[in-house]
């Protein structure tokens, strides 16, 4: 195919994403999320075709600057560098026409200049030493051994067996399975090789000569070659200024030695590109690991499951002095501090607390600044208190090459793992999510064994069984990935629509023809969106506490997106706590008090209560409009307690009286409003039932009472200390000061909340 011809069907693609991104059309979206792949399977069937599709992808970038086409921008951006990631031919001025461009974008707001400095870190270093990018991606995603490079990474797809049909379990397992048969630790250093060696040499490689003398190579020759490529490439984009042209002759050399000084001057001066037609190397899909989600702390012994192995077989000194069964509390990163509960002043100390002691003894020794009186508190050091992958936005989340999250939480102590958690299902199964996180959190304060070498990424695919298209349940299930689909478009138009892919594939016969390659689709988009997925975007976890005898302690549970309110039918006991008001008028529903702090653009505390006759009532976390998204769940948590991401939207569908001629009636009206902290008492001799997340497995009947707040922050707040001389006014400003942050759970997504 001529270059123009092929120039001209790469851009008839790409316009088709663009129009995909801006249009409405039906039979735009019958087709949504099959032109972004088929316009990455071009290039990698025929990777000569990537130069020309790089300088189509950056003449529409430069389009959309200068017309103010921002929603196509961290779309485009995404695409080119996924290609620059996977491509070996692209000249140094393409790859400095695209740095240049990403840091034109940090003059914009966010999202758009995250996503730019992302990019153009990870540019600098290709630019200088092409296949950086390539090289740690297939080393960390297989899990292959490197000194150099010992960062790890792991996709865990989790799947509720109860919410997903066996069918797709089984295709999706299917699928995962045929896919990584080939993806032997000896083909990926293969890769390895062949794509350095290739994106160094250029024209000078011939490539099929190389790949055929990495085949005909027996495995310990094989390392040797693989570990001398990425001890080359590690080393120079180590360098605080490395060198391209250093960069070529040192793998040169290599390549050199694999084929032959003759062998290689040939493929320099005599190779035909149109005869000899460079060979794809292929990116492998990363290590995926499928599990049926069937115990509550199936997520935790997986995370250490995926840690204890490289434990077991090579440590570094540091990892050593960590304890992977947990580390305790009190042991050396637990800080011992002294809190007092003397006054200071000298008077008020017991007798005998004021004679020091001889200079010889030892306790003049280890007494310090040790203080009388005192009793032993656990402080964790600031750094460790609150982990960085975990603590919500902490300024920029980005991936350097290097698993995100890389750094030294401990001294000493490199996050070398990366764990990414992805989960298919409904909202139903993002509140089991919610659970098996915030159960996590609380375990890690008290077996600090996973934070300081773990970092942590959540992902979503919505799967929802297949029913009418307009079935009212169907969309209620699927909440959050509209309002993800809403917050960032490109989520919408790549994740969103892979339900009725997978549906189909489940539809589908298994094939036992392994000989014939075919292309996986759902795979493939899993794996971008893995790899491509960087921005978080936030969601606020609430915690109900549950009364059922107002006498007893509540129970307590946590909550993702909503919370169902009914009023049961039976009556309260006549021994009840809650006893019925006289006066009360009969009717449907239940009486109930309400208590909430309102919503105010002031921020100010407004504490509303009220009496209402209900008959049911539904607190939602997500907002319900897209006016609401622009400024949900980005937000630092040391905003204004009652934000966007920290309110609840609560509908009360209340009871109206009505008196006529014919008698009295009743009618209903839905009230809304917005509140962050809520408590509702039954004060009649009705029952309520309680919803969590529209998961029918976390149902709690026969309430009196629930109060519903934002979670906290395990450990995030200090206790309050009871001194005798302290007033109780004292104490109360002291409380204040201590308020906990909002845990919050993130979910990736391309580029976070697009403004």
């Amino acid at each position: 195919m001529e270059s123009s011809d092929v120039e001209l069907d790469l851009q008839r693609s790409v316009q088709a994403v663009l129009r995909e991104l801006s249009a409405q059309a039906p039979a735009l979206q019958s087709n949504q999320g099959m032109w972004r792949w088929s316009l990455h399977k071009k290039v990698e069937r025929d990777p000569a075709k990537s130069p020309a599709l790089v300088r189509i992808l950056l003449r529409e970038l430069e389009k959309a600057e200068s017309e103010d086409l921002r929603h196509v921008i961290i779309p485009l951006l995404h695409t080119l560098m996924y290609v620059l990631t996977k491509a070996t031919g692209i000249t140094e001025e393409l790859y400095r026409r695209t740095y240049t461009f990403c840091t034109r974008l940090l003059t914009l707001p966010a999202p758009y200049c995250t996503v730019a400095l992302d990019c153009a870190i990870r540019l600098k270093t290709e630019t200088a030493v092409p296949g950086t990018l390539y090289q740690r991606l297939v080393i960390a995603e297989q899990n292959l051994t490197s000194e150099l490079y010992p960062y790890q990474e792991r996709v865990f797809l989790f799947v509720d067996p109860e919410l997903v049909s066996p069918s797709v379990c089984s295709a999706l397992l299917l699928e995962i399975e045929a896919a990584q048969v080939q993806q032997t630790p000896e083909a990926c250093m293969r890769h390895v090789v062949s794509h350095a060696l290739q994106a160094a040499l250029g024209d000078a490689c011939h490539a099929s000569a190389l790949q055929r003398k990495l085949k005909a190579s027996p495995r310990g020759a094989l390392e040797r070659y693989f570990h001398a490529v990425v001890a080359a490439v590690e080393q120079m984009a180590s360098d605080p200024s490395p060198s391209r042209e250093g960069h070529q002759e040192r793998l040169e050399e290599i390549y050199c030695s694999l084929l032959g000084p003759a062998a290689a001057a040939r493929g320099r001066y005599c190779g035909d590109p149109l005869q000899d037609p460079q060979p794809s190397i292929p990116l492998p899909s990363p290590h995926i690991t499928f599990h049926l989600w069937t115990d509550e702390e199936q997520l935790w012994k997986e995370l250490v499951l995926f840690l204890r192995p490289r434990s077991q077989v090579r440590l570094s000194a540091d990892l050593e002095a960590l304890d992977l069964q947990g580390l305790w509390p009190d042991r050396e990163l637990a800080r011992a501090s002294m809190l007092s509960t003397d006054s200071g002043i000298e008077r008020d100390l017991p007798s005998g607390a004021d004679e020091p002691p001889g200079p010889d003894s030892p306790e003049t020794e280890h007494a310090g600044l040790q203080r009388k009186g005192g009793i032993r508190k656990r402080v964790w050091p600031p750094d460790v208190a609150m982990p960085a992958c975990w603590a919500g936005p902490q300024g920029l989340h980005r991936r350097t090459g290097v698993p995100g999250g890389v750094g030294e939480l401990v001294p000493g102590v490199s996050r070398l793992h990366t764990a990414r958690v992805l989960v298919l299902g409904d909202d139903r199964m993002l509140g089991r999510l919610a659970q098996a996180y915030h159960c996590l959190r609380k375990r890690e304060t008290q077996k600090f064994c996973l934070t300081p070498r773990l970092s942590l990424q959540l992902y979503y695919i919505p799967v929802l069984a297949p029913e009418k298209p307009a079935s009212c349940r169907h969309s209620e299930l699927r909440e959050l990935a509209t309002f993800l689909g809403r917050a960032d478009p490109w989520y919408e138009s790549t994740v969103n629509t892979l339900c009725p892919a997978i549906h189909k594939l489940a539809e589908m016969p298994p094939s036992l023809d392994t000989s014939r390659k075919v292309d996986p689709f759902i795979l493939d988009v899993i794996t971008y969106y893995v790899r491509m997925g960087t921005q978080p975007i936030y969601f606020q976890i609430y915690t109900v506490k549950i009364f059922r005898d107002l006498s007893q302690d509540p129970a307590e549970d946590i909550f993702l997106t909503e919370l169902n309110v009914k009023i049961q039918d039976s009556k309260l006991p006549k021994d009840g706590f809650s006893p019925r008001r006289r006066g009360v008028a009969e009717g449907p529903g239940a009486e109930l008090s309400i208590c909430y702090q309102k919503a105010l653009l002031s921020h100010r505390a407004q504490e509303v209560t009220s009496s209402v006759r209900a008959t049911g009532l539904v607190l939602k976390a997500l907002p319900a409009s897209d006016t609401e998204v622009s400024g949900p769940t980005h937000t630092p948590p040391s905003a204004a307690p009652v934000t966007d991401h920290t309110c609840l939207n609560v509908s009360v569908t209340e009871v109206v009286k009505s008196s006529n001629l014919a008698g009295r009636s009743f009618s209903t009206v839905t009230n809304t409003f917005r509140t962050a902290t809520i408590q509702i008492q039954s004060q009649d001799q009705r029952l309520l039932t309680l919803l969590l997340d529209k998961d029918g497995r976390r149902m709690f009947r026969d309430v009196v009472r629930f109060e519903v707040a934002p979670c906290p922050e395990p450990c995030s707040g200090a206790r309050k200390t009871k001194a005798p001389w302290l007033g109780s006014h004292q104490l109360e400003v002291e409380g204040t000061k201590a308020k906990p942050k909002p845990l919050l759970m993130p979910i990736n997504t391309f580029s976070g909340i697009v403004q």
